[in-house]
């Protein structure tokens, strides 16, 4: 697997505007940090801030962009290799998105970042659509559903490293970090905790659950 090279607009001041505002917008969140704080961590005038992007939004805008690409690079690589030869992929998502993950955190959190949130549901719905036509079972939620869910929880992990890499008892920046959470993620995505037996067991359950009354007095009246 390659490794993602940087765009050639990534050598330029207004990349360096938008490296400065992912860190910002990370360590402060977006409504404390400022134009003129994020001018002096990129090196530049504050009105070169605005003469590249505007306002405060379109910058942050422009960061979630950026991180589009970024993902939309390590996805074609994943599909193009779906064994990994060179490269755990593991890897080569902490190299591209480590430095940002506190951003994430933050604009998750706020409820911003919607266009990258989004974006992964919709690649996580690929896979999914792929995936579906091996299974010996049908699918009984929606797909759109299981790529939100599905998305959320893979999500947690960055977001969570400090807790994960306390429970694995390694760094998952390192190389023995990132195969020993492959090989976790792996045996997890492999080896479903529930049979289809089971699961339809439980899926029937939550179906009558869900179709009796909650009201004690409609429940008496029912019985």
């Amino acid at each position: 697997m390659a490794r993602i090279e940087a765009e050639p607009e990534d050598l330029t001041a207004r990349a360096r505007i938008r490296d400065a505002a992912l860190r910002q917008f990370g360590e402060h969140g977006f409504e404390r940090a400022t134009i003129r704080g994020i001018a002096e961590a990129a090196g530049v005038s504050s009105g070169l801030v605005r003469h590249h992007f505007g306002s405060k939004e379109a910058l942050r805008d422009a960061c979630d962009e950026f991180l589009i690409a970024s993902l939309h690079r390590l996805n074609e690589q994943a599909r193009a290799e779906p064994a990994p030869t060179e490269v755990n992929p593991v890897a080569s998502a902490q190299a591209a998105f480590g430095p940002y993950q506190p951003y994430l955190a933050r604009a998750l959190v706020e409820g911003r970042a919607a266009p990258l949130f989004d974006e992964m549901v919709r690649m996580s719905e690929q896979w999914l659509e792929e995936a579906d036509r091996n299974r010996p079972d049908p699918p009984f939620a929606d797909r759109r559903a299981r790529a939100t869910v599905g998305t959320a929880m893979g999500l947690a992990v960055p977001l969570l490293q400090q807790h994960v890499a306390r429970g694995l008892g390694a760094d998952l920046s390192s190389p023995e970090g990132a195969h020993l959470l492959a090989v976790v993620l792996l045996d997890i995505h492999s080896h479903p905790i529930l049979s289809p037996e089971a699961a339809a067991e439980m899926r029937a359950a939550l179906e009558r659950i869900r179709d009796t009354p909650t009201d004690p007095r409609t429940r008496r009246s029912a019985t």
